[in-house]
């Protein structure tokens, strides 16, 4: 098979994309950064190559840091809270069992490693050349040799900078193994509970010290600070449902992988919502509203799924 077919490529594609969008947390710069590859791979002399992969792993690892160095600056000057943009896969009527509707191309992408929104949200503390070593060692599980070859310095500076970069991670984020299944039903109840606006039950689901940030980028109202404690987080949503009554909807998906919600009102999507929670109680919520990052979302809520959910008391 001719190396540079696309058939290649496409194998290729859901590492590839995995590391560019961990890198970089918005989908189109991370296909930018894949199209940018493509060029580069179809222009390349592949008989000059020892390993195809490693070759393609360097050039989009090597764009993803410059595409990054390029958006920190305008991160930098984002009105309130920076977000990644979600990837969100709607999921099925068998969702106990991990039922999912694989609506994007992204589907396939390596979604069992760490893709979670907390977790991309944390690797905005790191420099592009930090946040890439600490991927592919951590995440994509490369040797410290390879890594070096990919970002084209010593091993010994490249161990040194994994090991920075981890104890910066370690420090800003709390980490949780909570089996799926898990997550979904106490998601299931805390959506149960924000439907009927019920404030005991869902100050009951948040942990005490809870915090919530949210992302308007500018185009809509968000908190200029994280809201934090469970009441006032309660507060919040049952402030929702007073408004919005019947109106208001949630629907479940996977959000980066992970179980969490899409937040619609009057029948048009206002924010996706993901979760951490320790097995017992939701920690974290991270609310993405800016209208930029939904565009891969329905925007409307189909009318069949509104009257089923709202006849499942949801």
């Amino acid at each position: 098979m001719n190396p540079t077919s696309p058939d290649l490529f496409t194998t290729l594609r859901p590492r590839l994309f995995g590391i560019a969008y961990r890198m970089v947390g918005v989908r189109a710069d991370a296909e930018d950064v894949l199209q940018d590859a493509w060029l580069r791979w179809s222009r390349q002399d592949v008989a000059a190559l020892q390993s195809a992969e490693a070759w393609l792993v360097t050039v989009v690892t090597r764009l993803a840091i410059d595409r990054l160095r390029a958006l920190k600056a305008e991160r930098e000057a984002y009105v309130g809270w920076w977000l990644p943009e979600p990837l969100v896969e709607l999921q099925g009527d068998n969702a106990d069992s991990g039922g999912i509707h694989h609506n994007t191309p992204e589907s396939a992408a390596e979604l069992a490693g760490e893709l979670s929104v907390a977790f991309l949200y944390v690797l905005e503390r790191l420099g592009p050349e930090e946040r890439a070593a600490f991927l592919l060692r951590q995440v994509f599980d490369y040797d410290y040799p390879e890594i070096a070859a990919h970002l084209g310095k010593t091993e010994a500076a490249c161990r040194q900078t994994v090991h920075r970069a981890s104890e910066r991670v370690q420090q800003a984020r709390t980490r949780f193994d909570v089996p799926r299944k898990v997550h979904h039903q106490l998601l299931q109840r805390f959506m149960q509970a924000a439907h009927s606006g019920d404030h005991n039950a869902i100050e009951a689901l948040l942990s005490e010290d809870a915090q919530l940030i949210g992302d308007g980028g500018g185009k809509v109202a968000a908190f200029p600070q994280p809201l934090v404690g469970r009441f006032r987080i309660a507060m919040l949503y049952w402030a929702q449902h007073r408004r919005l009554g019947a109106q208001l909807v949630y629907r479940m998906a996977l959000i980066n992988g992970e179980p969490g919600l899409l937040h619609y009102a009057n029948g048009r999507l206002d924010s996706v919502q993901a979760f951490v929670t320790d097995g017992e109680r939701i920690v974290a919520i991270h609310a993405v509203r800016n209208p930029d990052k939904l565009t891969r979302v329905p925007a409307v809520l189909d009318e069949h799924e509104h009257w089923r959910q709202r006849s499942d008391g949801f």
